[in-house]
């Protein structure tokens, strides 16, 4: 079921730490977590929310998390 909810869905070039939270089933602050320690590779962009930056993930960051997954310590 989850496989073609992610099928279906539009292809992204870039996903928030919400969005991949959802395809991954799992909570924000674990893939904050993942990104904060170098377990995905992320990217920080700029948002609204004055000086602090959102984490950003690849959909290329994304296919290898879901085949490979995490990246050792």
């Amino acid at each position: 079921m989850l496989e073609q909810l992610v099928s279906q869905r539009t292809v992204k070039e870039w996903y928030t730490i919400a969005e991949v939270a959802q395809i991954l089933g799992r909570a924000e602050f674990t893939v904050r977590e993942w990104c904060r320690l170098g377990r995905v590779y992320a990217s920080k962009r700029e948002c609204g929310r004055g000086r602090a930056k959102e984490w950003i993930i690849s959909h290329e960051e994304l296919t290898r998390l879901q085949n490979e997954g995490l990246l050792p310590l």
